[in-house]
């Protein structure tokens, strides 16, 4: 009896795995391709993220953690700092980056453990994905000025509200961190500040430049199927378009043939010049940068700051490298790519936000929230579902929630501040998204 007093909760645990591998419903078709699209999706996530996004904030992060501060980081952004000077900071600094959920993680992390407060730290976790020059211009273009407007101005409005919010809740916290922060050395600096800026204004060049797509590329195709909505997901460019079919050739070459009758809308991206040819030398750009930079550190940089830097980036990769895949997992088993379905129908989607009521509100900055979108895919995939009967309330709100938060991005963020905090945090973000989506459907 003693023993299955104190063993019984173990005992359940085990006796619920095995229950749950004995009756797996392997061979019913939804849950297999639910399974093929989890590991899709994490394959397409190593292949397009980790290399060309994750990297380089890994070593910014680093570089953040090993170059810079604590005293520094709390003079700007601490508890302490003035409250307009730290929230313009974080939320300027966040939205030039143009980065989505998860590469905005490290530099995050970074910036919060040398000892920002948490307010402008949140501020800056918010817009970096949420506040998009390049997307917010993409909406207005394809879903209207108003939807354009409405985005940008209830993006940096949220960023800056949502970390004055979370610096009101945990203001006692703050204020025991800023009484720390005054008892600390004053900060000795290896360097001149303009020689760590230019080490940082490389690393940031070398995320933008390898991460440069062209200005002309079809974002998406979407079909309307008697099935309900489907998306082609292609990113490439229209290599030519007759009645009959739209030949697309995507990134890697490959050329889709797409029957005409089935298309609703092609949303390709008229061409820059300048951008256009900044996307031709991209390579060129990014290789000369890191030349550059790997010069500059050799030079600029002793031994055992490297190794401090190096340290640092490679924690900040375990710490936040297995929560994203194991995130971007169950987000692709749960929810599939774009385009396919995984274990929930994407009709209770579609069903689910139409109208502009408080629960298509809610369930759009939910789903939203929880969906993982590239930089840039969420606005075509808006103009599908909208074309399915989705709200233009719902709509804003799945655009404001949608680009800041994901699944796997919650896991990490529950790492770096606790499960109170991020509730806290992802609460306030799907609540204001709702209720701005409420707001601008009523008027709509």
């Amino acid at each position: 009896m003693s023993f299955l007093k104190t063993e019984w909760k173990k005992i359940l645990l085990v006796a619920a795995v095995f229950a749950g591998c004995f009756y797996l419903p392997v061979g019913l078709p939804r849950f297999d391709n639910a399974v093929f699209e989890s590991l899709a999706l994490v394959r397409w996530y190593a292949r397009q993220h980790v290399l060309l996004c994750l990297t380089p904030a890994f070593f910014i992060a680093g570089a953040i953690s090993a170059f810079i501060s604590q005293n520094s980081v709390m003079k700007y952004l601490g508890a302490n700092a003035n409250k307009i000077l730290s929230f313009s900071i974080a939320s300027v600094s966040g939205s030039v980056l143009a980065v989505c959920s998860c590469t905005v993680l490290p530099l995050f992390a970074g910036i919060y453990q040398m000892g920002a407060g948490l307010g402008p730290a949140c501020t800056f976790l918010y817009s970096g994905p949420a506040v998009n020059v390049l997307a917010i211009i993409l909406t207005a273009r394809i879903l209207g000025l108003q939807m354009g407007i409405a985005r940008a101005v209830g993006a940096v409005v949220f960023s800056v509200l949502i970390g004055i919010l979370m610096h009101v809740f945990y203001r006692k916290e703050q204020a025991q961190k800023a009484q720390a922060a005054a008892l600390m050395p004053p900060p000795e600096t290896a360097r001149p500040l303009w020689k760590t800026a230019l080490l940082f204004a490389c690393m940031i060049a070398i995320l933008v430049f390898a991460n440069w797509a062209r200005s002309g590329d079809v974002r998406a195709v979407f079909l309307c199927c008697p099935g309900g909505l489907t998306t082609y997901a292609i990113e490439g460019s229209i290599v030519s378009q007759t009645s009959r079919q739209v030949l697309i050739k995507d990134q890697t070459g490959v050329q889709h043939a797409i029957p005409a009758e089935q298309i609703q809308t092609v949303d390709a991206i008229e061409k820059n010049p300048i951008y256009e040819a900044v996307y031709k030398i991209r390579w060129g750009l990014t290789l000369g940068l890191l030349a550059l930079f790997i010069g500059l550190a050799v030079l600029w940089v002793g031994s055992e700051e490297r190794k401090l830097w190096l340290e640092s980036s490679w924690g900040f990769a375990l710490q936040i490298l297995p929560l994203l895949l194991m995130g971007v997992l169950i987000a692709g088993f749960l929810l599939g790519r774009v385009g396919h379905e995984g274990l929930i129908p994407s009709k209770w989607v579609e069903q689910a936000v139409g109208g502009n009521s408080l629960r298509a509100n809610l369930f759009a900055s939910v789903a939203g929230a929880f969906m993982y979108f590239a930089t840039l895919t969420e606005v075509p995939i808006l103009q599908g579902l909208m074309g399915a009967g989705m709200g233009k309330g719902p709509a804003l709100a799945l655009l404001l929630a949608g680009p800041a938060l994901s699944l796997p991005s919650m896991l990490v963020i529950r790492s770096i501040l606790g499960t109170q905090k991020t509730i806290i945090f992802c609460s306030l973000v799907i609540g204001m998204a709702a209720i701005c989506g409420m707001i601008y459907g009523a008027f709509f």
